[in-house]
């Protein structure tokens, strides 16, 4: 059973949210709105796309070059991610470790779609920190698919 502190309750709401967060960026803006999205620390480390990028500007970079590629090979994705058993485990007064389960879709159209499969389920890792002005920020995204569409 997971014990968190009085002190630590809010934060872990906080930590829940930022996750959704995260995920509604993905979503809704295809990651071309991860800066504005203010999920990221400046620093993060982050592997998308089979390769590790350092720094928000690094993915920032990844998501505006997938959505040309995409849009130049016929269109971008309708993608939604579906989040489950979250575990958090605060590692320091301003940092925490975080686990979970992520279902994805994705396919080109147009929402609704009539049919779409699931293209992968991962597990993922992220690692998170308070900053100085108190919000908490993903500083490392890492996941490893244990089934994938083909």
């Amino acid at each position: 059973m997971a014990k968190f502190t009085a002190e630590q309750a809010p934060h872990l709401s906080a930590i829940h949210q930022l996750i959704y967060q995260w995920g509604d960026e993905l979503d809704v803006q295809s990651g071309l709105t991860i800066r504005a999205s203010d999920v990221l620390t400046d620093d993060c480390r982050y592997n998308v796309g089979g390769e590790w990028r350092a720094g928000l500007a690094a993915v920032e970079g990844f998501y505006l070059a997938r959505m040309e590629r995409l849009t130049a090979a016929g269109g971008a994705p309708v993608m939604r991610h579906i989040i489950s058993n979250i575990r958090v485990q605060f590692t320091g007064e301003n940092t925490a470790s975080t686990g979970y389960l992520l279902l994805f879709f994705a396919a080109t159209g147009t929402a609704p779609l009539d049919t779409c499969d699931p293209l992968a389920v991962a597990d993922v890792k992220m690692d998170m920190r308070r900053e100085a002005d108190g919000e908490w920020r993903i500083s490392m995204f890492d996941s490893g698919q244990i089934f994938r569409r083909v």
